[in-house]
Formats: structure tokens, C-alpha cells, sequence
């Protein structure tokens, strides 16, 4: 069996790969949606820059899950940090001799390393017995709070008293192509493969599926219908599309209320911060009072939040806004990949959790284009109207479902 501190060396690692993914991610946030704009020249398509972005990860998710699946868990991480790169350079190059078409694949390249990279936080539950699969995943997610100083360590010097124009936009990408490169060598570093560990597991008889170990995986139609399961993936895919389609539509808000394009990033990095800062409490929280509890909590924070954007405009009421979108998030989302890989065995957990992530990609990318339609045509209130519905109706349905009986732990 692995050593208890190869499993704690590979947290690690793990949990550092989603701080360099992060650090990607709050520039993209920040400012795809006014890079698509000034290379296009059109204002009208302020959504569109998140929807690509989102569109790519999400159709990234469901073939790197199953590869992930197949043939490990780390090459698909490795690879997906390489596309990053690849996107930040194609994207930065775009800003440079002002290109729509470079800027869009090098959206599509950092969209498809999000959809990759991000499965590391199912990634770690592979190496966590059944009792602590949450908590193991909060582990993860906590390293994506320290790429929340990427943001005003990093980025924000580099626009500090700049006019928001092309030229200005080209260091910061190359400066993110740099950190998917340092993220690129912290994944070829972990070892063993967590799926390689999840396998030990199973045949210990510490994980479910023990006594089936050698069975392919179940198609993914039967996988879905198992009891437990319906409720984690709408849950993750409410939290999953609206936290990013509101994130991915704050930098243009934040400008829209006559703030500094700097100050993008004071908001970003509290949201952040409320994704992940509480994370380690929340992982405990979650196992300890039960993830069907979890899932609507969260997406109930979630509302609150929605509903605070369509009136705030100063500064620290948005960062607050922001602050709580992520902590329901969190709480929301943490419970419902806890939940996913459960019920899952290690040939079929990524492909579960890659086509959830499927689904809320496309979700989030859709509503991040009418979240810009809304607020062109009637203001940060209509887009916050639509949010809080998104987060309400999903939780209103799970709390109509019965959640399922809970396992008995394996001996041992």
C-alpha cells in the first residue's frame, strides 16, 4: 500500500497545482471579457469572452475525466497546464498585433486547461477512505486560496495607473503562461498516480466497489440514476454555473460603476477567497452534517449574494457580494463532488465528475451570455434577478428529494 506520506507529499502537490490554476484564472476573470471587447471593437458581445472560456472548459471536462480514468490522473493534468500555456502566449500574441481569431483560441487553450486541471479536486479523494473524502477535497481547494495573491501580487502592479488598452493586456498573459509552466512541473512531481492509490483502496475493501474491482466501469446512464447522485450533480451544476457566469461578468461590473480596472481585482480576490478560505471548516462541516443539507445551504448563501449584487456599487459591498457567492459555492459544491465520487467506482469517478462538469460549463456559459444581454439591456438587477432564481429553483428540488442511506463504513 502507498505510505501515508506519499498521500500527504501528493495533497500537497495537488492542492499547489490549483493554486497555479488560480492564479490563471483570476486574470482571465478579470479581464477576458474587456479583451474580447477592445480586440473586437463591440460591446454588445461583453458575454461572449466568458462563454468561450467556460464553453472550452466544459467540453474539455468530459474527455479529460475519462482519460483521467483510463490512463491516470496526473498526465491529464500535466497536459492540461501545457494547453494553458499554449492559450495564455495565443491570447497574449492576439492582444499584441490585435487579432480576434488568437484571442479566441487562447481563450479556448486556458478554458481547456480549467476543464483538465480542476478535476484535481476530485483527483485527491482517490487517495481518502470513504469517512474522509470531503475533508480530502477541502484540502485541495484550500491551495486555490493562496492563487487568490496572484491576483493583487502579480496582476495588479501590472495595470497600476495604465489606460485599459491592448498593449497593456500583453504582459499580464505572458506572465500567466509562466505560472502554467510552474504548475506543469508541480503535476509531473506527484507520484503515485491517485488512481493508481484509489485502486489499493478498493481492493482493501476501504472504498465502495471492492467486491466488483475487476467489472468495467457502468455506462454513465446507470452511474447518473444511482440514489445520491441526481441531487450532486444538479446541486453542482447550479453552484458550478452561476458562480462562474456572475464571477466571469463582475470585471465588467465593477467598471460599470465607474471603479478602476485595478480595483477588479480586490473584488476577484475576496470572491476567492470565499471559495476557498473557509474551505478546511467546511469539509469537516460537510462531513459531519451531511451533504444533502450541504448542497442546498450552499446554493441558499449563493441567493443571498445574487440578491446583493443588484444593489450594491461601492467596492466592499460588491467584494461582500462576491465574498459569498464563493462561500456557497464552496459549501454547495465541495458536498456535491464529495457525494459524486462516492458513488462512484476509480474507472468511473472522473468520467462522473468530468460530465457534471460538462453540464455546468455549458450552464455557466450560457448564462454567462444572457447575464451580458440582461446587464446591456437592463442593468446589474436583471442579471441578479436571473442568478437568484438559477440557485433557488435547484435548491427548492433537492430539498424535495429524500437524501440517500448512508453506507456502512468498511471494516477496517
Amino acid at each position: 500500500m502507498t505510505s501515508q506520506r506519499q498521500i500527504r507529499r501528493n495533497t500537497i502537490l495537488l492542492a499547489l497545482c490549483l493554486v497555479t490554476l488560480s492564479g490563471v484564472l483570476q486574470l482571465a476573470t478579470a479581464v477576458a471579457t474587456i479583451t474580447l471587447v477592445l480586440v473586437t471593437d463591440i460591446e454588445s458581445i461583453l458575454g461572449l469572452g466568458p462563454a468561450i472560456f467556460l464553453t472550452a472548459g466544459a467540453l474539455a471536462a468530459l474527455p479529460a475525466g475519462r482519460l483521467m480514468d483510463r490512463h491516470g490522473r496526473i498526465p491529464v493534468i500535466a497536459g492540461g497546464f501545457v494547453v494553458g500555456m499554449v492559450g495564455c502566449v495565443l491570447t497574449a500574441l492576439g492582444c499584441m498585433v490585435d487579432s480576434a481569431v488568437l484571442v479566441v483560441l487562447g481563450f479556448l487553450g486556458v478554458g481547456g486547461m480549467n476543464g483538465a486541471v480542476l478535476l484535481s479536486r476530485t483527483a485527491v479523494a482517490d487517495m481518502y477512505p470513504e469517512s474522509r473524502k470531503a475533508r480530502a477535497i477541502s484540502y485541495v481547494l484550500f491551495g486555490a486560496l493562496f492563487g487568490a495573491a496572484l491576483g493583487p501580487l502579480v496582476f495588479r502592479p501590472l495595470f497600476a495607473g495604465k489606460d485599459l488598452e491592448l498593449d497593456t493586456l500583453v504582459v499580464p498573459w505572458f506572465a500567466a503562461a509562466a505560472i502554467c509552466v510552474v504548475g506543469l512541473v508541480v503535476a509531473l512531481f506527484i507520484r503515485p498516480d491517485p488512481r493508481t492509490i484509489a485502486l489499493e483502496l478498493e481492493r482493501a475493501g476501504l472504498a465502495p466497489g471492492a467486491q466488483v474491482t475487476r467489472e468495467p466501469a457502468a455506462p454513465l446512464g446507470e452511474i447518473l440514476r444511482r440514489p445520491g447522485v441526481p441531487a450532486a450533480v444538479v446541486a453542482a451544476v447550479a453552484s458550478l454555473a452561476v458562480m462562474a457566469s456572475v464571477m466571469n461578468l463582475t470585471g465588467y461590473i465593477v467598471v460599470g460603476h465607474d471603479h478602476e480596472q485595478a480595483d477588479v481585482f480586490t473584488v476577484i480576490s475576496l470572491h476567492i477567497v470565499g471559495m476557498f478560505g473557509l474551505v478546511l471548516v467546511v469539509g469537516q462541516l460537510v462531513d459531519r452534517a451531511g451533504r444533502h443539507r450541504a448542497l442546498i445551504g450552499g446554493l441558499l448563501v449563493m441567493a443571498v449574494s445574487t440578491v446583493m449584487l443588484a444593489w450594491v456599487v461601492e467596492i466592499s459591498g460588491m467584494s461582500l457580494s462576491l465574498f459569498l457567492l464563493g462561500l456557497g459555492w464552496n459549501i454547495s459544491y465541495v458536498a456535491a463532488s464529495a457525494e459524486l465520487v462516492t458513488h462512484a467506482r476509480p474507472v468511473e469517478r472522473q468520467g462522473l465528475v468530468g460530465f457534471t462538469d460538462l453540464v455546468a460549463g455549458l450552464s455557466a456559459a450560457a448564462l454567462a451570455l444572457l447575464g451580458g444581454l440582461a446587464y446591456t439591456e437592463w442593468g446589474v438587477a436583471a442579471m441578479a434577478a436571473g442568478a437568484t432564481v438559477a440557485v433557488i429553483a435547484p435548491a427548492l428540488v433537492i430539498s424535495l428529494r429524500r437524501p440517500p442511506a448512508v453506507a456502512p463504513e468498511p471494516a477496517g
